[in-house]
């Protein structure tokens, strides 16, 4: 963006209303929810070897660093009197975008393996190394920032084409792994696991499970409507961006609740994050103030 757009940057709407004044508030307190609750469970995963070990709590690591991101740039999108689409001076060039996007992969990536760790525990074991997740975690990084860079080379209606496409496929890939995928565990969650004896392994993947249901519950309500905006309004070859920022359209707004809702899943549902998250971090933190 040029520096003369940078320079007559001003607050999305003025303080001059009870409205107004409580959408600004919410926006920031938005923003830093996001911050403080990613980055919580970010630092607790890095403190704690065993959490490190896990492939799950690779995903999850990555979920939150890319919300951190998210967090961080809703200061500017949300905020600020910014546009953040194809032909505004003040946009991002796709990139806070792609920080969402990335939290919807990293979702996607959990939810496949969590069934292909409870589907087949022994195949699992010797296929999915820590290893090898982080490798699945940085390919998706990368496409996603490769994405970005083709869009900003290309012209803006090729540009629109190529969202349009990649936001169908990402419903297609959403109704195939977030709902056929949910029912699938559900299954063996609500069966075959209640036919194994009591164990700490399967304590441990009973609530691994319910806990990806419940996140990608929550996924599924705050992104469908987004999804299906983004395709109807790119197919229509039209903006549909009648709001004056992301923090004015309750639609992107609510990928941004999810941001902030994940963390609080993760901490609710995961024992050994919790434990770690109270005694080496917000304990000390609380004892040095």
């Amino acid at each position: 963006m040029s520096n003369s757009s940078l320079q007559g940057l001003s607050l999305a709407l003025p303080l001059t209303s009870f409205g107004n004044v409580f959408l600004f508030l919410f926006s920031v307190s938005l923003a830093f929810s996001i911050i403080f609750l990613n980055m919580s469970v970010c630092v607790s995963i890095l403190l704690n070897r065993a959490l490190r070990s896990e492939n799950r709590f690779m995903y999850m690591l990555s979920t939150c660093f890319s919300d951190i991101c998210t967090g961080v740039s809703y200061y500017y999108v949300g905020v600020l009197d910014v546009k953040d689409n194809f032909d505004s001076p003040t946009r991002t060039y796709l990139i806070v975008p792609t920080f969402l996007g990335l939290s919807y992969m990293a979702v996607l990536a959990a939810q496949a393996d969590r069934y292909h760790a409870v589907a087949s525990p022994f195949q699992y074991s010797r296929r999915m190394t820590l290893n090898r997740t982080v490798l699945v975690i940085c390919a998706f990084w990368l496409y996603a920032f490769l994405i970005v860079a083709v869009n900003n080379l290309v012209t803006v209606g090729v540009a629109r084409q190529i969202v349009s496409i990649g936001s169908f496929v990402g419903n297609i890939f959403t109704v195939i792994i977030m709902i056929g995928l949910n029912i699938r565990l559900f299954i063996i969650a609500r069966f075959q696991l209640e036919k194994e004896p009591p164990s700490v392994e399967r304590d441990i993947k009973r609530s691994s499970v319910y806990l990806i249901l419940v996140v990608a519950l929550f996924f599924l309500m705050t992104w469908i409507p987004l999804f299906c905006h983004v395709i109807v309004c790119n197919f229509s070859a039209s903006e549909c961006y009648a709001f004056k920022n992301d923090a004015t359209d309750p639609i992107r707004v609510l990928p941004r609740v999810n941001a902030a809702l994940t963390p609080i899943l993760y901490i609710w549902g995961c024992s050994p994050l919790r434990a770690t998250l109270l005694t080496k971090v917000w304990r000390p933190c609380c004892r040095r103030r």
